[in-house]
């Protein structure tokens, strides 16, 4: 159990309290226990937790791939955010994310009332303050090990606060209503574990294939995705197996939203880093768009990414649903390995760079140490082993006056050498230094900002 105390109240700290609260869950087990129907629980966890925990509002929510969805609320149209329909996600509610990884209950205060230390969650606590409330609680509704929903409820301004005793009253009140659900619900339940990944809500493999073949079955443009997480052994390594799972899960997330982005597509999780996305009748090409666009829009933490790789049949190959996913997994390995290429050259022009700049430093600092005194001589000295240490051939020291730059000193001879040649240019008024270099482009930015470093100790040294 997870959040902060409230402060003491009193208010179920008699024996009178004691004994209602037992009476109030005796009630609500029984009436749980006539439900026929998922609408029936609901609507009865509702109306009974906001009894059980003497709350203004209570709802009663289930949870699918990290979104939180009002089945049923009590009173069912005080509360805007609480009205049957309406969701929310894990992503912008930090509490709700941690009540599915630890399978904790949380507790909140508005921050009028209690200090920060207090409060609990943040976002949570002023989401209570929004709304007119003074306390909320969220207690998780288990069925076959995994979070089902959850039972929230909060407190108007005139109530106390939620307090340890409330949590446990309910958290007892969700242990019944798992047992109704687990009771109504259990051709859906069935197909939960035998159909969905239990870490992400996923599909598995085996809705995978199902999927594949009733869209070979359809005769439309049948497109299988790949997907791999690059990253994902960095962050369990690092972070621990606890980020490696929420990273499994906002993965999860991001193909769940590129399949409401294609309607009628399956995405499932084959195990480990393997995902898979599923579509019928779209096109190649608006399937490739679709996939790109949600992962340039929504970033994995912890710098992770994901590599991808497509085949349709309307490629040209006739094949069945494995061939279909070989062809999907070995353009997947194609894109990982020009991902980890295209890094690797990165990294090497990086490390190119650094050693460029310490270069470039070493020699222009023992050229400006040498060179006599006077701003002059030692501008040329630092163009003349500036040019030199990047591989340019000449250098120019001018002089602004008036706006316009006139050439002071010159060195070095135009080369004819094969290359690419740019100009470094830097400024120390009214002095501007330009030095040829064959430095490649990507270190121009570094290489500027150390020669601009360079002029200005030389220029302070002259005086």
């Amino acid at each position: 159990m997870t959040g902060t105390q409230a402060r003491p109240n009193g208010s179920r700290t008699t024996s009178t309290a004691l004994t209602s609260a037992v009476r109030q869950l005796a009630v609500a087990a029984h009436r749980l226990d006539r439900c026929r129907t998922l609408a029936e629980v609901a609507e009865v966890a509702a109306s009974h937790a906001r009894e059980v925990l003497d709350a203004h509002t209570c709802a009663f929510c289930r949870i699918e791939q990290e979104t939180c969805s009002v089945l049923a609320a009590s009173p069912d149209q005080l509360d805007p955010d609480l009205a049957p329909g309406s969701t929310f996600r894990a992503e912008d509610r930090p509490a709700l994310r941690r009540l599915l990884r630890d399978r904790a209950s949380w507790v909140a205060h508005s921050p009028e009332l209690v200090s920060d230390l207090e409060a609990g969650d943040t976002v949570e606590a002023h989401t209570l303050q929004a709304n007119g409330h003074s306390s909320g609680l969220a207690a998780p509704i288990i069925v076959n090990e995994s979070v089902w929903g959850q039972v929230y409820a909060a407190r108007d301004a005139e109530q106390p606060l939620f307090e340890i005793d409330d949590i446990a009253t309910a958290e007892v009140l969700a242990g019944l209503i798992a047992g109704a659900v687990a009771r109504v619900d259990l051709e859906d339940q069935v197909r939960h574990l035998v159909s969905d990944d239990p870490l992400t809500g996923l599909g598995n493999r085996r809705v995978a294939d199902h999927a594949a073949q009733a869209a070979l079955d359809a005769e439309g443009e049948t497109c299988i995705v790949m997907c791999d997480v690059d990253g994902l052994k960095r962050v369990n390594d690092e972070l621990g197996h606890d980020a490696g799972d929420d990273l499994l899960r906002a993965v999860a997330d991001v193909l769940r939203r590129i399949q409401d982005d294609l309607p009628g597509s399956t995405a499932a999780r084959l195990g480990g880093d393997e995902f898979s996305l599923v579509t019928g009748g779209h096109p190649r090409a608006t399937v490739s768009q679709a996939v790109g666009r949600a992962l340039a829009t929504y970033p994995l933490p912890h710098g992770a990414a994901i590599s991808w790789g497509i085949a349709s049949t309307a490629d040209g190959h006739a094949d069945g649903i494995r061939a279909l996913f070989r062809r999907a997994d070995a353009a997947q390995y194609q894109a990982k390995r020009s991902r980890a290429r295209a890094a690797k050259a990165l990294e090497r022009r990086n490390a190119e760079s650094a050693v460029t700049v310490d270069r470039l430093i070493t020699a222009v600092v023992a050229a400006v140490v040498a060179a006599q005194t006077g701003e002059v001589t030692r501008l040329c000295a630092l163009a003349g082993a500036a040019a030199a240490a990047l591989g340019g051939s000449t250098w120019t020291v001018l002089r602004d006056a008036d706006g316009v730059p006139a050439a002071v000193a010159r060195g070095g001879t135009p080369s004819d050498e094969p290359g690419d040649r740019q100009t470094l240019t830097v400024e120390h008024a009214p002095w501007v230094v330009q030095v040829e270099t064959t430095a490649p482009d990507d270190a121009t930015d570094s290489l500027t900002q150390a020669l601009q470093a360079l002029i200005d100790v030389a220029i302070q040294g002259a005086r």
